[in-house]
């Protein structure tokens, strides 16, 4: 599989500040990336170091003077990465409640809507399917601190708000679950989307629930608790404004069909 993804930031930086960008591939066995990514404040070339996180996720930290900063990346990627397996730790803390998927206050709504039956497969596509009936897809309806109750009691967002949702109802219930950034061929509208992983006890389970693009062909970028650990930019100090973004993935053919009521992995 080839796919090309892509990705322009074009941000105004009234005072130096620290800058984070999750926009880059994950490196995983089994993937050939080949990348190219590009600083440039005021028209002059500035040189961002990268940074692991969990996952292999890549962070690269710009040390910012003020001015207009433009962010540059594009990627072509081939092969198919190879599925990563959980930690004791991993299992330990995708259960816990986090920032944005507070699965603490779901405990009894979960329980009584789906069952605490861990061991029955069908759960997480259930719990997954339901989501994507309840919340109605809606640009602006949500606001960037909204957290997965929000989410609920409103009935509306867009696909961070379906996946908090669904990671803090299957951590309801017993399941480790986790929020991924990827790139989306075949997303509509075409921005960073992210979906949900879900540990079964033998490999991690990727879900739609916004339903917005083939989970087999999209690319991941950060994997984390919520939206809090694999949020594009993030901004440490002087006030910024964010002036456009644009995001594009494809896939070399015919965009591959999605079976929703089948889970599978994406490395």
């Amino acid at each position: 599989m080839k796919r090309e993804v892509s990705a322009r930031l074009d941000v105004r930086v009234h005072a130096a500040t620290v800058l984070e960008f999750q926009i880059a591939v994950t490196r995983q066995a089994g993937l050939e990336v080949i990348e190219r990514m590009d600083f440039w404040l005021d028209g002059w070339r500035v040189q961002a170091r990268e940074v692991t996180g969990p996952h292999h996720t890549r962070i690269h930290v710009l040390d910012c003077g003020a001015g207009t900063l433009r962010v540059e990346y594009s990627a072509t990627v081939l092969g198919v990465a190879q599925a990563e397996g959980a930690s004791e730790y991993d299992r330990v803390v995708y259960l816990r409640p986090s920032r944005y998927a507070e699965s603490d206050r779901l405990l009894a709504f979960a329980g009584a809507e789906f069952g605490c039956d861990i061991s029955d497969p069908e759960l997480p596509g259930r719990i997954a399917a339901w989501v994507g009936r309840r919340i109605r897809y809606l640009p602006g309806s949500s606001a960037p601190i909204d957290g997965a109750v929000e989410t609920l009691l409103s009935g509306a967002g867009v696909c961070r708000d379906y996946s908090h949702l669904t990671v803090a109802l299957m951590r309801a219930v017993g399941l480790p679950a986790r929020m991924t950034a990827v790139y989306a061929p075949g997303c509509v509208p075409m921005d960073f989307h992210s979906i949900v992983e879900v540990y079964t006890g033998d490999a991690w389970r990727a879900f739609d629930p916004a339903r917005l693009a083939p989970r087999s062909s999209v690319v991941r970028i950060a994997t984390g608790r919520d939206a809090s650990d694999i949020a594009f930019l993030v901004n440490h100090g002087g006030d910024i404004t964010m002036n456009g973004l644009w995001v594009n993935a494809f896939v070399e053919g015919p965009l591959p069909s999605d079976d929703i009521t089948q889970a599978i992995t994406i490395g």
